[in-house]
């Protein structure tokens, strides 16, 4: 037997099922089956798809986060600071504060302020459109994240990490509550090229099945927009030599042997049962997603709504695809980090341009569907920035740029629950430091799974000797902008 050529080394999971009459293995089984149980859509004995369900009654039932990838600057936005005029060009009256690139004197928004709506809620000159929506909007003017680099703040917002390798919101989202639509991935990313140099660890399913991380499509503008196929959106979604009926008949095939081999070697192995989801999500998505992200069959009115631009076209398709049943979209600007205004702030005028119309339109649109109660709408950036100018440290030529401000930020939410006309916390007389009201990402993460009817606390997944969770060891849920 020593030379026996047909012997292998037994796996760890079969010397749990032999070893002390398997009762190992039957622990170890349970646990994952606590695990699975929680991990997306399953069969019923019916055959049709159950969804898990929520810890508590929720408030939304899908997400559409804007993501501004780069930095926004919060005083130049959505947190007026009438003490930076008052106060433009000396310094900050707490004394030289440690930032990433050196700065100097305060400098005042060259951006005016204007207030909306019933109920007052202040936006730049830039935010236009976002400002007629004002009354169903809430900022949160007090966010705080850790580290004032963009990959690590990325991640954080992203993942509730500060490090590559733990599941993303959308992950955790889909791994608790499933999708509607079987047909499409439960979490869809859009831009038009890969967002920031982090890439997809900022959509990724960590430690989680594999069926749970987010799929990217790009948003890109077509040359030829009347001409355009929506089947090249993702590449080969079709495989062009082979009939629908011959793929069926080569999936199931590869089903059956892929359940061969989980029942001879790991009944419990779920990367192969997310491999088989996997398989199986995008063979039917060669039907339906053509058609939810073809935005030639909205109407022309629709379409004028939002504009034109890769935003524009992300921000439409986002709305059509959570009107189909996909669980979580999210939008990136455009690939690096395009909001980064460390040489000058008026950069920021042409992004928001990009962004304000279509930003509104997927209120505006959403409501108009009747959506947008049960959708929650997140608009947000990695950090902030600062309000006195940069004068050094990153080369190029510095005129109005602001460095990074990881100590206080603003984003805005709108829809699925949230109090609508309402700003939520303040930084100080200067946009420097949040000081009321602190909202740390791991609150903000706590907040939306709240929404969505998790109980952050209680959505976990066991993973190298202990539970997880999108919150870590900490967030609280913020219960004031809940309507």
């Amino acid at each position: 037997m020593k030379n026996n050529p047909f012997r292998r080394p037994i796996t760890r999971r079969e010397a749990l099922r032999t070893c002390g009459t398997g009762f190992g293995f039957m622990a170890f089984a349970n646990m994952v089956s606590q695990s699975v149980a929680r991990a997306g859509a399953v069969a019923n004995p019916s055959g049709a798809m159950s969804l898990p369900r929520p810890h508590h009654t929720p408030k939304a039932k899908n997400v559409i986060f804007l993501f501004m990838n780069g930095g926004v600057s919060h005083v130049d936005t959505f947190d007026p600071k009438p003490m930076l005029d008052k106060y433009h060009g000396k310094p900050l009256p707490e004394g030289e504060v440690k930032t990433e690139r050196k700065t100097g004197n305060l400098m005042k928004s060259p951006f005016e302020f204007k207030e909306y709506g019933e109920s007052g809620l202040p936006f730049s000159e830039l935010w236009p459109n976002v400002g007629e929506c004002a009354d169903d909007i809430c900022v949160i003017r007090s966010m705080v994240t850790e580290i004032p680099n963009h990959e690590p703040s990325d991640l954080m917002i992203n993942t509730g990490h500060i490090q590559p390798g733990r599941p993303s919101l959308g992950a955790w989202l889909t791994y608790g509550l499933g999708s509607e639509n079987e047909n499409l991935p439960g979490y869809v990313v859009l831009c038009p090229n890969q967002p920031t140099v982090v890439g997809p660890p900022l959509w990724g399913n960590g430690f989680l099945p594999a069926i749970h991380q987010g799929t990217f499509i790009s948003d890109k503008e077509p040359d030829k927009p009347k001409d355009f196929d929506p089947n090249e959106l993702i590449p080969y979604i079709k495989n062009k030599y082979v009939s629908e009926e011959r793929q069926k008949s080569e999936l199931a095939l590869l089903e059956r042997i892929n359940r061969f081999h989980m029942e001879r070697e790991d009944p419990s192995a779920q990367a192969l049962e997310s491999t088989i989801a996997n398989m199986e999500t995008a063979f039917r998505m060669q039907t339906e997603a053509p058609e939810v992200f073809d935005i030639r069959k909205e109407s022309e009115e629709t379409q004028k709504l939002y504009g034109s631009g890769s935003t524009a076209r992300g921000c439409l398709m986002a709305v059509r695809l959570v009107e189909a049943g996909v669980r979580m979209v999210q939008v990136y600007y455009d690939r690096g980090d395009p909001w980064d205004a460390h040489t000058d702030i008026f950069a920021h005028r042409k992004n928001a341009k990009d962004s304000d119309q279509p930003f509104a339109a997927v209120l505006k649109d959403l409501k108009s569907r009747g959506l947008l109660d049960e959708t929650l709408v997140v608009c947000g950036t990695e950090f902030g920035r600062t309000p006195m100018v940069e004068v050094g440290g990153g080369g190029g030529s510095l005129k109005n740029g602001r460095d990074h401000n990881p100590f206080g930020y603003s984003v805005w939410l709108a829809g699925g629950g949230v109090k609508g006309g309402m700003a939520y916390g303040a930084t100080d007389d200067f946009g420097m430091r949040a000081v009321e009201n602190v909202c740390h990402v791991h609150d903000l993460h706590a907040t939306i799974l709240h929404l969505m009817g998790i109980d952050h606390e209680k959505l976990t997944y066991q993973y190298s000797g202990r539970d997880f969770r999108l919150t870590d060891v900490a967030g609280h849920v913020v219960h004031d902008i809940i309507a």
